[in-house]
């Protein structure tokens, strides 16, 4: 590593002293030097993680000529598809977090371009139950589908143990970047700033 007053900002993006050098949004009380440099070391995995997943879903969507909604749209058809599950374009909305409006949209273009089928529901004569076409199926196991599971082999060759211990730090970054603190904009436990 270069000193840190010649690293270039791309080298220096996920260190603390680069990003909050005052120390405003992070209290360093209690922090080592060498605990700070192994914190930097795991933000910037993190960053290259978020880099390769996002990477990963741009070349996705050129492939298959669809943009983010739509391939989370077919993912959830997959998974569906994989456990015998009935998919109705309400439960689609919500786990899309979209309009019914904007929902029924995104079905006409993918049904028009042989992504999705749409069918009577079994159960609920007034529903129709949306599934992925088997050709999309294969398309997506064949391109997406090995890239997306190498994540669980790099999670076999950890510990029980270290498993645990990424769940709970995982887990304890998603509830401190959704929770009320995030929110607010306080930065959350450990923020010193306005």
């Amino acid at each position: 590593m270069s000193d840190a007053g010649n690293e270039t900002p791309d080298e220096a993006l996920y260190r603390l002293d680069a990003s909050d050098p005052h120390g405003r949004l992070v209290d360093r009380s209690g922090l080592r030097p060498e605990d700070i440099a192994q914190i930097d070391r795991l933000m910037k995995a993190m960053g290259r993680l978020s880099d390769v997943e996002r990477r990963m879903g741009e070349e996705a969507q050129r492939y298959m000529r669809l943009n983010e909604t739509d391939m989370r749209a077919l993912y959830f058809l997959i998974v569906a598809a994989n456990r015998g599950a009935d998919v109705t374009p309400s439960m689609l909305s919500r786990h899309l977090g979209i309009a019914s409006a904007s929902t029924t949209k995104m079905l006409d273009r993918l049904e028009a371009a042989g992504h999705v089928t749409r069918h009577r529901h079994p159960t609920d004569r007034r529903s129709v139950a949306i599934r992925i076409s088997p050709q999309t199926h294969e398309t997506a196991m064949n391109t997406v589908g090995p890239l997306q599971a190498r994540r669980y082999g790099a999670a076999a060759e950890l510990t029980p143990r270290e498993r645990e211990i990424v769940i709970r730090f995982l887990d304890a970054t998603a509830a401190a970047l959704t929770g009320p603190a995030a929110d607010a904009g306080t930065g959350g436990p450990g923020h010193t700033g306005p």
